[in-house]
């Protein structure tokens, strides 16, 4: 068994393995099944989720329905700074992968789990959605091209 603690923007979340496949956060269990390697099925008794992972270090960007985010773990030893991380309304490339389509443009107004862009990962495509309500301010990639972990691919705006 192991006892964790992520980081998720200011919120840390308590994070209880074990070898069964059994994942336990804040009191709620979740089954997590391996599909390919960084890719998983997590489920609960109600719900299931594709979930993709990319490592750096003690970073972990996790992509789940199309919302990334960045997670940090807290193995409890001295860790470097933090990163500066990209703002509320920026959509960020959670792993190395190929922009397939770009699905908005430039003043485009979106609501909140609109579908963006999708990507090409690990032979999956994740689609990247919008984590609220918005206009597009900018696009910050092309169709075709290899964006790599962080790098800011679509920014909102409050519309």
């Amino acid at each position: 068994m192991a006892n964790l603690t992520l980081r998720l923007g200011a919120r840390e979340v308590a994070v209880r393995t074990d070898e069964g496949g059994r994942v336990t956060i804040d009191d709620h269990g979740y089954t997590v099944t391996t599909i390919s390697p960084g890719v998983y099925l997590v489920s609960d008794d109600e719900q299931r989720w594709r979930v993709a992972v990319a490592d750096a270090g003690d970073t972990r960007w996790v992509s789940v329905n199309g919302q990334v985010a960045l997670v940090e773990i807290d193995t409890g030893q001295s860790r470097a700074p933090r990163r500066k991380s990209a703002h509320a309304g920026a959509m960020t490339a959670p792993m190395p992968a190929t922009v397939v389509k770009i699905l908005v443009e430039p003043g485009q107004t979106v609501v909140e789990g609109a579908t963006v862009l999708v990507l090409e990962a690990m032979k999956m495509e994740l689609p990247i959605r919008a984590p609220r309500a918005g206009v597009v301010k900018s696009i910050g990639c092309s169709q075709g091209e290899l964006v790599q972990p962080g790098v800011v691919l679509v920014e909102l705006e409050h519309g």
